[in-house]
């Protein structure tokens, strides 16, 4: 869908979105048009069917004394409370109205109002960003689409006084959504298309945009003794790898941000293997590294002044003769040694590996590791939250205020000496369990905290949020993109410059 923004004025014809506030005040071209309709919207409000409250919608078809095909009345609520986040929400509603709707173009004319705390410009660049997330499509498999399956709305107009200043604002959001569409699309891909080579590959087009790629293969993580990487990989006609990802946008010698993903392109588990029921989700099992590697897209995007590191492990994780057994002991990077209880408790193994890579080769100021982890998160949180579990409370702070600015929110979820000790092993180090399903989330972070080597580290559990199976204002059902706003934001607000 294109976007494009203008002076306020009204089309000849198709579409337009106007606004109204709580108590049903409309906006001044709103205003306008029910002078024109001769009162059309004002008998549709008289119904006491239309609150203006946020997010309600009414919809005109053809009214009378104007020449537009339908015109949408939307609440704005109450305008001290309408932020960023409230209006990407009215943008992505807009499209879920009418992207089917047979309109080919919509024009959303954004008028100054009393009283909302953005500015008309900015208003006007989040509702074209929450319009552009909905309007996010995979379909590239279906061969043959009915008519009324296509999406009609090809165009949205934002119009707006301040225009320039309205695109100048959109510029960078537009960015960060190329971000998200990117981890949607590797993230939604099934296993037979995107493996750790395949999903290597799709990161080296990100040296188009200025970013540092390095692909590491097993011949070279041996040397490196990842044997917990390589442990998971090896049942796997796929060959692992690790994925390295450097954006340079800081001074030379600051110190970089480090974001780990799990990058499990298939988990069946393994030897331990999971039940045939919903299996095929697990090719959303590398959506932590699909999150990292739509990060390093949109910070490279629109040029964010710091340096990054992005990291993945990337391993196909399946049953054969050559599968890594239970009870096997693997040697991690570290020189700590792992008893494999459960073969399908395999993505903190590859993170093992990953973390203690990028704190021993890149020093970096902190670690943040994304991971559809554990299913224990999915219990303990449903689908609202990701698990949060740190070792540094600013960290955590700047994590939960960038979830609260973008939507996607962090809760956070103790660590401590009595949850490590179920890890202990009677042979090994540790092991990658700890046999109990008491506290499973907590256990996996636990045991990831053995590998950070006391950098400021967090780790989010993204179970439940890496794939939806309902619609949301800006995010269809599927693939999610969750994490790459969020930790845009965070790197917004806290690192960039500094």
């Amino acid at each position: 869908m294109k976007i494009a923004f203008a002076s306020p004025s009204l089309p000849a014809a198709g579409a337009v979105v106007v606004f109204a506030l709580e108590g049903r005040n409309f906006s001044a071209t709103g205003a306008y048009l029910d002078k024109l309709s001769a009162g059309a919207l004002s008998r549709v409000v008289a119904t006491g069917r239309f609150s203006a409250k946020r997010g309600e919608i009414v919809e005109l078809l053809a009214p009378a004394g104007i020449d537009l095909s339908r015109v949408l009345l939307i609440g704005l609520g109450k305008p001290e409370a309408l932020d960023a986040l409230g209006a990407e929400t009215l943008g992505g509603n807009v499209v879920a109205r009418l992207a089917s709707s047979g309109e080919e173009a919509v024009t959303v004319i954004v008028d100054e109002v009393e009283g909302v705390a953005l500015k008309p410009a900015e208003l006007a660049a989040r509702i074209a960003y929450g319009a552009l997330l909905r309007s996010y499509r995979f379909d590239k498999y279906h061969t043959k689409k009915k008519p009324e399956d296509k999406p009609s709305l090809a165009k949205l107009t934002i119009g707006v006084a301040q225009d320039g200043a309205a695109k100048k604002a959109f510029q960078p959001l537009e960015k960060i959504a190329e971000g998200v569409f990117f981890t949607r699309d590797l993230v939604t891909e099934p296993a037979n298309i995107i493996y750790p080579e395949t999903l290597a590959k799709q990161a080296k087009a990100l040296e188009k945009l200025g970013v540092e790629v390095e692909v590491l293969g097993e011949a070279q993580m041996r040397k490196l003794c990842m044997g917990a990487l390589l442990g998971v990989g090896q049942g796997s006609v796929r060959e692992s790898q690790l994925l390295v990802m450097r954006w340079n946008g800081g001074k030379a010698k600051d110190a970089p941000v480090a974001f780990i993903g799990k990058g499990v392109t298939f988990d069946t588990g393994g030897i331990s293997i999971k039940p045939a029921a919903g299996m095929e989700d697990m090719k959303w099992d590398m959506g932590g590294a699909g999150t990292v590697v739509g990060l390093m897209k949109a910070l490279a995007g629109r040029k964010a002044k710091v340096n990054v590191v992005g990291v993945a492990g990337l391993v196909e994780n399946m049953p054969s003769g050559s599968a890594q057994r239970p009870g096997d002991v693997v040697t991690s990077m570290s020189g700590q040694t792992i008893e494999v209880l459960n073969t399908d408790a395999e993505g903190r193994l590859v993170l093992a590996d990953a973390l203690w890579y990028t704190q021993d080769r890149f020093k970096p100021k902190f670690m943040i590791d994304l991971a559809t982890l554990t299913g224990a998160i999915i219990i303990a949180l449903g689908n609202e939250y990701a698990g949060l579990f740190s070792n540094d409370d600013g960290l955590v702070e700047k994590l939960t205020a960038a979830g609260k600015a973008t939507g996607e929110q962090v809760w956070r979820l103790p660590l401590g000496e009595a949850y490590d000790k179920m890890l202990e092993s009677p042979i090994a180090d540790m092991q990658n369990i700890s046999g109990d399903r008491a506290a499973g989330s907590i256990t996996a972070a636990q045991f990831l905290q053995r590998f950070v080597n006391g950098v400021p580290w967090a780790h989010l559990d993204i179970a439940a949020m890496a794939w939806s199976k309902k619609d949301k204002p800006t995010v269809p059902k599927g693939g999610t993109g969750y994490g790459v706003r969020l930790l845009d934001r965070l790197v917004a607000d806290n690192y960039e410059g500094k």
